[in-house]
């Protein structure tokens, strides 16, 4: 029954708040803040951020919270656009510009024209295309493909990447005077390793939404949780919730255990764990480990006891007793 419990409580704070986001950490917190105010401004936003932490719900967050919010928000992969007619889709082209085309056609950036337009894994556009790139950020206007007008335009320009920009610069994959254009305010996102305080709030969500209505999974075993936030979760919260939802679905019954969790690797490694050469009591190893979760809780007592497997009171009366010998 606790563990019901725990996730009942877990599940009153697990509804999405800015665009679909989800924590109550002090990381997310911070990212919240940060949303709030870009959204008032229509200056251009790079987020930077592990694959999965959720970029497209940061940009959207800033769009439907912002001063563009009844206009168009158009999303981009530019790494799935395809390389031929990339131009094309982003600038538009008109009658008879090239081989097939038939009809004039409005790019994306057209279309979000007085809206915003979320350019996502920028650093894959090409270099001639950064260039026409910047001129709509320098000059507001477009060409074309196969057009000798230009076209004006008001547009709010949200870019995201995995990839580190500075590094593209000084290798000449990207442009400078773009990166400086688009990195006017530059937002990173936690990874869900610097937020594990986060993750029974997830936890509910993504059980509510993958649960058949007729047998829903209502509860989660703290073996189960226990080894959740012990992983360090490279793919972030995408694979947190690719794994939930293959757990529920193989589940055969109300309660996730640690066995239905077969994708999740099993004795995750300890962060900062000391060098093997070093001598270190047990009492300063339970030390650094209580520090270490609350660092990587956001300070969250109540998931560091679980992160840590102890209960709440007993981490009160350690962590008093730790922070009176600092």
């Amino acid at each position: 029954m606790e563990d019901l419990a725990n996730l009942s409580r877990a599940a009153l704070l697990s509804e999405p708040t800015f665009g679909g986001l989800i924590g109550e950490s002090a990381p997310m917190r911070r990212l919240y803040e940060l949303i709030g105010k870009v959204s008032q401004s229509t200056s251009p936003v790079l987020l930077l951020g592990e694959t999965g932490t959720g970029k497209e719900l940061v940009a959207r967050a800033i769009h439907f919270t912002g001063l563009r919010r009844e206009k168009a928000l158009v999303p981009v992969d530019c790494s799935a656009l395809t390389p031929t007619l990339v131009e094309s889709e982003l600038f538009g082209h008109v009658k008879g510009a090239f081989t097939g085309a038939h009809l004039s056609k409005r790019g994306l950036l057209q279309a979000a024209n007085e809206g915003t337009i979320f350019l996502d894994e920028i650093g894959e556009l090409p270099l001639f295309l950064q260039a026409k790139l910047l001129r709509v950020l320098q000059e507001k206007e477009i060409r074309p493909v196969g057009s000798t007008e230009r076209i004006p335009i008001d547009v709010r320009v949200i870019t995201a990447t995995n990839r580190d920009l500075e590094t593209g610069v000084r290798g000449g994959t990207f442009r400078q005077d773009l990166y400086f254009r688009l990195n006017v305010v530059q937002i990173r996102l936690p990874p869900l390793r610097e937020r594990k305080g986060d993750i029974p709030l997830l936890v509910a969500y993504f059980l509510k939404n993958f649960s058949d209505p007729l047998e829903p999974v209502r509860g989660i075993s703290d073996g189960a949780l226990r080894r959740l936030i012990a992983y360090d979760w490279p793919g972030n919260v995408r694979e947190l919730e690719h794994v939930l939802e293959c757990a529920v679905a193989l589940s055969s019954g109300s309660v996730l255990t640690a066995d239905d969790l077969t994708s999740v690797p099993i004795g995750a490694s300890v962060p900062h764990a000391p060098d093997s050469n070093e001598l270190v009591p047990l009492e300063e190893l339970e030390r650094r480990a209580i520090f270490q979760a609350m660092r990587e809780t956001g300070g969250d007592k109540f998931a560091a006891a679980r992160l840590l497997g102890i209960g709440k009171t007993t981490l009160y009366r350690k962590l008093k007793r730790y922070r009176r010998n600092i």
